[in-house]
């Protein structure tokens, strides 16, 4: 990687302080430190959530504050430093205030003395220029309008967003003493799931796992046509599973696979976007699955295991559909085998087998039921005895500490992004904001699955703006995710009664809300009936409705699909024009455009809008297998299809009408509940264009090859 690409590659990461060893000295100290007290912390620890929140936040303050400056002007800057050594002292303050402030503010009825009042603002304000320094203007601001919404001009609005208020004393407490503001479950999943796993991602790396991954994907396609390609898409999903940052794993595996694709023939801007779109579904692939998978099973109370089992086959889609632009690409561009000395698949597997120890015992320990938390700490440990096993990555004392410093010092960011948002967080649940947000969606969606859907894609868009992907799944998840629960959920129970399938225990809700229409549920019925009778249930009595009426499993699909297309279109910011640092970050790599890279990306990244519909509207999401399985081939083929009719291209060149061909199938394949009979028939011809395109693109290349002969003859 030449100089100046690396140069260009810095405005993707945040100003350190890179000119100070001993600041560098201290903060690594720290760091170990840090990592060592949170496993204390998630094992054998019997402090309250308060004291362990308290701590993993001013902690990780300490390390903010000397690491990353106010600017970037400032970091060398030696009276910037000392402010900083100020502020990180403020926050170590405000952590020993609470255990010996905490009891005599509840012997006083909860009224706050000046050093409460204090303490409180103080900690409040360094959490908003913490996350300013390493996440933008945007979270801070939005903090300020959430708290002033609460305490001023909530009583000035009329109509649904009208709150009559709060005193800043009670929000103040909410804010700082609470269980449910910045020391809160937002914070508690920090320093818990995500710093776990973070540790362990860490760990995996200073092991050399990353360059394994690398090494198997370059082993499984470097000799494939258009295999740079599929070593990108192989590479950065395998690494952004494990590093859980889009932007990271652009900058890791992009320097690699990028001047790989470009050297093969790809066209630069191509190469480039389909780095970002990789990198952006390594979230989105188990078992890690970013900071958002954890907090999806805070909210909806359903195992982390079960999230990322029902995850792997969307995953799967998602990154298949990148594959088939690779390979249409390469087909087009008339990208050749790349003849290199790559080791085969066997021989790299066989030498790097146990880099996959410590993912087998993570897997395993989660399907046994341990919890996330004990699985990660145990999976560490397993990474340091794999180690052994490897020639030249063999973790001694320097090497564990090295991956401790590491893993803190890669949470930090993460750490206090996630006590900010605690913030927003607390005031959305304490106003009421979200039933109000969710009432709103659901007026304008007026019962249609499909606007919702596009409203929420809007609205997370726009969020992904000035929000990294783990808040605006945060923030949209608790606006959004209550109306798309009830309406996936209510459309599910529609199909019971209009098939006349109501069990008698549900229709014991409707004699009490309609008992006239009684016999009507009997038998079946339309759809508009159904709806309307529907509507005559109080909303006090919808949930039991549900419950009785499909199951509580069934429920709790309802509610996991509504959080998983929320999570999968947050994503969507990443590689959507006009903010979309990851696409961003590959342009600078393959000396591209910006806004055109992003548009590529956006083009290749289809897969973030289609499976969110195919969640919605299919059993993708289930505990059938066989039901997940056949929505899942399906799926695959109609995706192939879908991107055959987008790109005019398979194997070879389609004309007009073989595309629309193509688009009819794609729809038939997609689109619910179609007999299998039908679908197979689609199946069919998708095949037959596949090889007539085939055929074509093969007596072209004779036509060519005759061509050149004459030529060189002549």
């Amino acid at each position: 990687m030449s100089d100046s690409v690396k140069k260009d590659l810095e405005k993707f990461e945040l100003p350190t302080r890179t000119d100070f060893p001993w600041v560098n000295t201290l903060i690594t100290v720290l760091a170990v430190l840090m990592s060592t007290v949170h496993i204390w912390f998630n094992t054998l620890s019997t402090w309250s959530e308060l004291w362990v929140s308290a701590t993993h936040f001013a902690g990780f303050a300490v390390i903010c504050f000397l690491w990353y400056p106010a600017h970037a002007s400032m970091k060398r800057n030696k009276m910037a430093l000392v402010v900083d050594i100020w502020l990180a002292l403020a926050a170590v303050a405000c952590l020993i205030y609470i255990p010996f402030a905490e009891d005599a503010l509840y012997e006083r009825g909860v009224k706050f003395i000046a050093s409460d009042w204090f303490f409180a603002i103080v900690a409040i304000v360094i959490a908003m220029e913490l996350v300013r320094r390493t996440m933008g203007w945007f979270i801070p601001v939005l903090i300020v309008i959430c708290l002033s919404y609460v305490v001023f001009w909530g009583k000035w609005m009329t109509g649904i967003f009208h709150f009559p208020g709060l005193s800043m004393e009670t929000l103040l407490y909410r804010s700082f003493y609470s269980s449910e503001g910045m020391f809160g479950p937002i914070s508690r999943i920090s320093w818990s799931y995500v710093f776990m796993f973070i540790l362990f991602g860490a760990f995996l790396v200073r092991s050399g796992v990353g360059d394994f991954i690398v090494n198997i994907a370059r082993a499984a396609a470097g000799k494939v046509i258009g295999g740079p390609g599929f070593i990108a898409v192989l590479g950065s999903g395998l690494m952004g599973s494990v590093s859980g940052s889009s932007v990271a794993n652009t900058v890791s595996t992009g320097v690699i696979t990028i001047p790989l694709m470009q050297k093969a023939g790809f066209p630069s801007r191509f190469a480039a976007g389909v780095e970002a779109a990789a990198s952006t579904g390594g979230q989105l692939m188990p078992p890690v699955m970013g900071a958002g998978a954890f907090i999806m099973a805070s909210y909806t109370q359903i195992p982390y295991v079960d999230i990322i089992a029902v995850s792997f086959v969307p995953a799967l889609i998602y990154f298949l559909s990148v594959g088939f632009f690779v390979r249409i690409e390469a087909k087009r561009s008339k990208v050749q085998k790349v003849e290199s000395g790559e080791e085969s698949i066997m021989k790299v597997l066989i030498s790097g087998w146990h880099n996959l120890i410590p993912i087998a015992v993570l897997v395993t320990l989660l399907i046994e039921g341990f919890t996330p938390t004990y699985a990660a700490g145990i999976s560490i440990l397993s990474v340091i005895a794999a180690s052994w096993l490897s020639k030249d990555h063999k973790m001694g004392p320097k090497a564990v500490l090295e991956a401790l410093a590491l893993g803190a010092r890669n949470m930090a960011p993460t750490a206090v992004l996630l006590v900010g948002i605690g913030l927003v967080v607390n005031v959305i649940s304490t106003t009421g904001i979200g039933n109000t947000f969710s009432l709103m969606i659901d007026g304008w969606a007026n019962g249609d699955l499909l606007i919702m859907l596009v409203l929420i894609a809007l609205a997370s868009l726009i969020l992904g703006m000035g929000l990294p992907v783990t808040a605006a799944y945060i923030v949209l998840g608790t606006l959004s995710a209550p109306a798309l629960f009830t309406l996936l959920a209510e459309n599910q129970l529609l199909d019971v009664m209009v098939a006349g399938q109501l069990p008698e225990q549900a229709k014991a809700i409707f004699m009490l809300a309609a008992p006239e229409k009684l016999s009507l549920l009997n038998a079946p019925m339309t759809l508009e009936m159904a709806k309307e009778m529907l509507l005559l249930v109080p909303a006090d009595f919808k949930e039991t409705l549900l419950e009785q009426s499909l199951g509580v499993e069934t429920v709790g699909l309802a509610l996991l699909s509504a959080h998983l297309i929320i999570f999968w279109l947050s994503q969507d910011s990443n590689v959507t024009p006009p903010v979309c640092l990851t696409a961003f970050a590959a342009a600078t790599i393959a000396r591209t455009p910006p806004m055109l890279t992003g548009m590529t990306a956006w083009k290749i990244a289809k897969g973030l809008y289609l499976v969110p519909i195919l969640i919605a509207y299919t059993q993708l999401i289930s505990w059938n297998i066989s039901d997940v399985l056949l929505v899942g081939v399906f799926a695959i083929v109609g995706t192939y299809a879908m991107i055959g009719a987008m790109e005019g291209y398979l194997e070879g060149p389609l004309n007009i009408a073989l595309r629309l061909v193509l688009l009819g199938t794609c729809v038939l394949l997609l689109w619910p509940s179609l007999p299998i009979g039908l679908r197979l028939l689609a199946c069919g011809i998708f095949t037959a264009i596949f090889i007539y395109s085939r055929s074509m693109d093969k007596a072209d290349s004779r036509g060519a090859s005759s061509t050149d002969a004459v030529l060189d003859e002549k």
